[in-house]
């Protein structure tokens, strides 16, 4: 009898290691505001997780995981490109404040067992 199960799957990987993320940043006091925010349209981005800082500063998370650090690792993996599609996505979703917040782009990298998280990884 085969007890094993099946592996899971990149987009069942990608929810754990956004789950994880999120405990460690509710952990350290943060709020949930959305998950997985996505911009209609082609070409538009996504952002993993919107917390809230206890000072009221929105923080922007990609949330990046890989098994090992081939090619430079989980924070390599986060390109121009990508970032470039946060920012869009951010401006997207501070639209619906009429003044808006103080506001940050976090990293959180999982590699292996060690979760690493960067406080303003990058700018706008």
């Amino acid at each position: 009898m085969n007890t094993s199960f099946p592996a899971p799957n990149p987009k069942q990987r990608g929810d754990a290691a956004e789950q994880r993320a999120l405990r460690h940043l509710l952990d350290h006091g943060l709020t949930l505001v959305a998950c997985n925010y996505r911009t209609p349209g082609r070409g538009g981005g996504e952002i993993d997780l919107i917390v809230r800082e206890r000072d009221g500063t929105l923080v922007f998370v990609e949330v990046r995981a890989r098994a090992r650090d081939d090619f430079g690792g989980a924070g390599a993996s986060i390109s121009a490109t990508k970032r470039k599609r946060i920012v869009f996505a951010a401006t997207c979703f501070l639209r619906r404040y009429r003044t808006w917040p103080a506001c940050r782009f976090d990293v959180v990298l999982l590699q292996a067992d060690s979760l690493v998280w960067h406080q303003a990884a990058f700018e706008a």
